[in-house]
């Protein structure tokens, strides 16, 4: 499915526009004080959290930001983050992010899941199964 390479050129056309990359039930991650803050609010919360990194440049990216934002408002019991690769170059890069859209999915802070590419029914399984790991047995 589709995918970039990062290549974190913060000049790039339109990096300053991360409309399209929220909305909906997403939280727009700006530093590492929010992305430390959402995830201990997910914690409390017992929360899932999908952490969506991407580009404003990268046409899968914004091809797949509509459907991550209809998951979320879809997926209330699960956190959804953005981060842009451009804007948090150096996070971004603690993560090793090799290609865009890349979606980590985090229990407790620590990831057990990872989707790399703008993959519609992979995403959706992923979630899927993200949810029913949630559902009381």
């Amino acid at each position: 499915m589709g995918w970039c390479f990062s290549k974190y050129d913060s000049t790039a056309e339109g990096s300053d526009d991360q409309g399209e990359f929220s909305g909906g039930n997403i939280h727009l991650i700006t530093d590492n004080d929010v992305w430390e803050q959402k995830l201990a609010e997910a914690e409390k919360d017992n929360k899932i959290v999908i952490a969506n990194f991407s580009a404003t440049w990268c046409d899968p990216c914004r091809m797949i930001a509509p459907y991550y934002r209809e998951l979320s408002e879809q997926h209330p019991s699960i956190m959804f983050l953005s981060i842009d690769v451009d804007e948090l170059i150096e996070f971004s890069s603690q993560w090793d992010i090799k290609a865009t859209p890349t979606f980590f999915f985090l229990r407790n802070g620590e990831q057990y899941d990872k989707l790399v590419g703008a993959n519609r029914p992979e995403l959706q399984n992923k979630i899927a199964s993200a949810v029913d790991s949630e559902a009381p047995s």
